[in-house]
């Protein structure tokens, strides 16, 4: 085939993609309806039928979890797809297998497949309306996990769960993960309400891996669990201690965290590159998530004559995947190069997230000066993010991405009167970055954050490869290559 028709193709289809529409600029009522997703995958034989899942919702540290499970997993050895949303440079991000980016030519031609199917069922009137961005990418997904016969495959929730477009799936595990404030407009206006949402993805008689967390939360997944007779399971095991004391216990190099734990049975190094407190959570989830389920003896005869009684996840597959997770964008370490200070790019999007890492910066920055390069999607609550960050900036330089959702400079200024900063404006994120990196010295740190395509904008004007975003030896301070 051409060359030229095959980057055409690829670029038409993710044209067409985007042409349906930003997900959150539609309104609920043609967003949140599982029947026509159903409807869609009938016309496709049914490819969620086709592979077990693992279901991830939540708040803040779904994707974290997801990203750290589906390591896991493929350390095991098996083949793991893995469906997460948004990204941060290319639509091919959400949808891997065994970490590799759906191919431009594979993209194209599944998306090819569901958008015939999606076509001919609205003009024979089996559907009211076209698929929307999310549902025809998860669609996508599910085709392409199917085809490719992954032994498993573990899906981010795109958006509360009881109505997203992932949730027809029956989950082997359910894994919820912090709920807080945001989505709103879509989910509710209080953490119970929201709470209820990202319970819908709890079957009836099924496995359930939480934390305890907010009293809201906790009472609504409790109940949920109760009234369904599903099992629930805690990782507080696998939370590591957080008191002073416990100190020696964790990595100094700041671009890993460190720590034992004792894991079915055996006691393990967690080393995990994602940074921050708040992450422990996360890992945590995901163990617990991959312990259970070493744990689920194997019903499927082809699943058993490959893996035997039971899925193969050991201990030290565990620790191995942890240590191979790759999850850009979150707090994640450019070390200071010849002409340019430290940057720091985190995707927090809500209070939620601006408190983690404020926490991460307090711990791992004290007395550095801190440059924030900063936008925000005029949807979320942008005044709250900026009265918990910018007290701890020297400069903000506030921004906007190329995207119909993010605020204006002159919006981020009004939301933040209440933060005490110095705001300045620039026009676009790589102007933000090149006047940062001014105002923050040599010695300074520059933190880009706010939203993930603020992150994904100055991830490509820097030429950060998101593919190599784990730990690795050259990102170690001290190493010349």
């Amino acid at each position: 085939m051409n060359p030229i028709t095959e980057i055409t193709t690829y670029e038409s289809a993710v044209a067409r993609m985007y042409a349906l529409g930003h997900e959150l600029a539609q309104t609920p009522s043609h967003k949140f309806d599982l029947a026509h997703m159903r409807v869609l995958l009938e016309a496709l034989n049914h490819p969620e039928k086709r592979f077990p899942g693992i279901l991830i919702a939540g708040t803040n540290g779904k994707g974290s979890t997801a990203a750290t499970l589906s390591a896991i997993l493929e350390a095991s050895g098996l083949t793991t797809g893995l469906y997460t949303s948004p990204h941060l440079l290319r639509i091919n991000e959400r949808i891997r297998i065994n970490g590799a980016q759906i191919s431009d030519d594979d993209f194209a031609s599944y998306h090819d497949l569901v958008e015939r199917a999606a076509g001919r069922l609205v003009s024979e009137g089996q559907l009211p309306w076209h698929p929307s961005f999310f549902e025809m990418l998860t669609a996508i997904a599910f085709e392409y996990f199917a085809q490719n016969r992954v032994d498993i495959a573990v899906l981010e929730v795109g958006m509360g769960g009881r109505l997203d477009a992932t949730n027809v799936v029956e989950p082997l595990i359910s894994v919820i993960t912090d709920i807080s404030l945001d989505h709103q407009k879509f989910l509710g206006d209080t953490v119970t309400e929201i709470a209820n949402e990202k319970a819908g993805i709890i079957r009836t008689g099924g496995v359930v891996v939480t934390l305890p967390q907010h009293p809201e939360a906790n009472d609504v997944i409790g109940n949920r669990i109760l009234e369904l007779g599903a099992r629930g399971i805690s990782a507080v095991p696998y939370v590591p201690p957080v008191s002073p004391g416990s100190a020696d216990h964790f990595g100094h190099d700041g671009l890993c965290s460190r720590y034992p734990m004792e894991v079915m049975g055996k006691e393990i190094m967690v080393e995990t590159p994602l940074i921050g407190r708040h992450q422990f959570r996360n890992v945590a989830l995901a163990i617990a998530a991959a312990a259970e389920l070493a744990a689920i003896p194997l019903i499927e005869r082809s699943a058993r004559e490959k893996w035997g009684s039971r899925y193969p996840i050991t201990p030290e597959s565990i620790e191995h995947g942890i240590r191979q997770t790759n999850w850009p964008g979150r707090f994640q370490v450019l070390p200071p190069q010849t002409n340019s200070p430290e940057i720091i790019f985190d995707a927090a999007h809500n209070p939620a997230g601006a408190w983690a890492l404020r926490s991460t910066l307090s711990a791992r920055c004290e007395d550095r000066r801190l440059v924030f390069v900063f936008g925000a999607m005029r949807d979320k609550a942008v005044g709250e993010m900026a009265e918990i960050l910018f007290p701890l900036a020297h400069a903000v330089i506030a921004t906007k991405a190329d995207n119909p959702r993010s605020a204006t400079v002159a919006e981020i200024r009004q939301a933040a009167v209440r933060a005490s900063a110095d705001i300045q404006d620039a026009p676009d994120v790589a102007t933000a970055l090149n006047r940062a990196r001014v105002v923050a010295g040599r010695e300074g740190v520059v933190v880009v954050t706010g939203s993930i395509y603020i992150v994904g904008e100055a991830m490509r004007a820097l030429g950060v490869d998101v593919e190599d975003a784990r730990l690795s030896p050259k990102m170690r301070p001290g190493h010349n290559s």
